[in-house]
């Protein structure tokens, strides 16, 4: 049989006919059409607040609330000028290089340099910031300092 868009059809189980409910006693769902009796749920145009818990106090205000979260905070990535002794000399580091080379996890965080250690070679470095210690080391090891924005 030859497959085409008038001989498509779900498989079986997946289509399943809508329950009406409220439609007389001979439907399972009649009457009170899965309510149950009396009260605010049973009742239309009743609909909870997200996280309401019966009157209870909700759990979002019954844990206790501490600090303070920047929405506008940068993630880096930090590495330390040591690090870059992986590389040789002349070479440029660039985020892509670092994240290559396992000294950063995520693609997406910007990186940082920072100036733990020591620079034994010459590099072109660019990063998205750099410690003043940093700078210093790269420079004084012959090296070249690129911020990108």
């Amino acid at each position: 049989m030859a497959v085409n868009l008038s001989s498509l059809k779900p498989p079986r189980g997946s289509r399943h006919r809508k329950v009406r409910v409220g439609r007389g006693i001979g439907s399972k769902l009649g009457k009170t059409a899965g309510r149950g009796n009396k009260g605010q749920k049973s009742r239309k145009g009743y609909s909870r607040r997200a996280g309401f818990e019966g009157g209870q106090m909700p759990l979002h205000r019954r844990i206790p609330k501490r600090g303070f979260h920047n929405p506008f905070a940068r993630n880096f990535a930090v590495v330390n000028v040591d690090m870059l002794n992986a590389f040789a000399a002349g070479e440029t580091v660039t985020p892509q290089a670092l994240l290559a080379r396992g000294l950063v996890r995520r693609e997406r965080d910007a990186v940082k340099i920072l100036g733990d250690g020591n620079l034994k070679v010459p590099l072109t470095v660019q990063a998205h910031a750099f410690s003043k210690s940093a700078q210093e080391k790269i420079t004084d090891a012959g090296g070249k300092v690129e911020i990108l924005s």
